[in-house]
């Protein structure tokens, strides 16, 4: 009988993102209509598509061995699970979100100081409550089903929402006050699942390919040819991670350089290693990169 992992992979905003993530990690993920489990091409792997906010409440209850959840939600939740590893990606792609407080453009409010006695909309409520403990403001707390935006100034004075533009809270004339929360995502496991060697072992797996992904991520790797008189001239303007790799031709005087680089910073450099002499340029997308 096959061992099987449980995962929890995160329904709603995060959900494109992370099947990109594991397609660059080189699985074959798909989702059934009407179901919760997904399909994946390792016969070891379970996963089921869960919300995000429920996730590590099921890892530290070991229905789930792992899965993939927010900071946000794991300070929220206030679990007990092993974090595995950070993996800094959001619903746009590579980075963090914020939880910041907002407020109407117009409000006298500036500072979580002048809080003080008022009311507070937000879905995260246990980590907004620790936000003012800190500040030394009391002010109530309250939880909010959705439409966090609309609610200000006629239900509530302010409000704390998740961002990674702003433009939502622009859109509905809020202004930020303060950072809340900054979070990203992170692999987390049931600390039993954790002490089992199969499992570990293959949670330890997982981790290095979708590190790998996440590195790969916005990256791309060139390749070129230069001569020995123009060598210098090149590697002047190539950046890497950590130096080019360089490698005799079987022509004499003439070498092979490959360097990691971010994508966006190919379509300038191209042109500049031509110029410096740079030979058969060839640019090619990563999936990985490990470290």
């Amino acid at each position: 009988m096959v061992r099987k992992l449980r995962f929890g992979f995160p329904k709603g905003s995060l959900e494109e993102m992370t099947l990109e993530l594991f397609k660059r990690a080189g699985f074959r993920i798909e989702r059934r209509e009407r179901s919760y489990n997904l399909f994946i091409d390792d016969e070891e792997l379970e996963v089921l598509l869960i919300r995000t906010q429920e996730i590590p409440l099921y890892v530290e209850k070991g229905v789930l061995d792992a899965g993939l959840a927010g900071n946000d939600w794991i300070l929220e939740r206030g679990v007990q699970v092993e974090r595995i590893k950070e993996l800094a990606y959001a619903k746009r792609g590579l980075g963090s979100v914020r939880w910041v407080l907002a407020v109407p453009v117009n409000s006298l409010i500036n500072r979580a100081e002048d809080l003080e006695g008022k009311r507070i909309a937000t879905e995260l409520v246990e980590v907004t409550k620790a936000y003012l403990k800190e500040k030394g403001v009391r002010a109530e707390v309250e939880f909010s089903w959705g439409a966090t935006e609309i609610k200000p100034p006629s239900l509530v004075d302010a409000i704390v929402e998740l961002t990674e533009t702003g433009r939502s809270l622009e859109a509905n004339n809020l202004r930020i006050v303060d950072t809340v929360l900054k979070s990203t995502t992170w692999l987390i496991a049931n600390k039993s699942s954790w002490e089992d060697s199969w499992k570990r072992e293959k949670i330890e797996a997982l981790t290095i390919l979708l590190e790998g992904a996440v590195n790969g991520m916005g990256k791309v790797g060139l390749k070129l040819n230069v001569s020995r008189e123009n060598l210098k001239r090149v590697m002047s303007i190539l950046p890497a991670l950590k130096k080019p790799t360089i490698s005799s031709l079987s022509e004499e005087g003439w070498y092979a350089l490959e360097i990691v680089l971010d994508e966006r910073k190919a379509r300038e450099l191209i042109p500049q290693i031509k110029k410096a002499g740079g030979e058969g340029i060839v640019e090619y997308p990563l999936n990985k990169v490990v470290y």
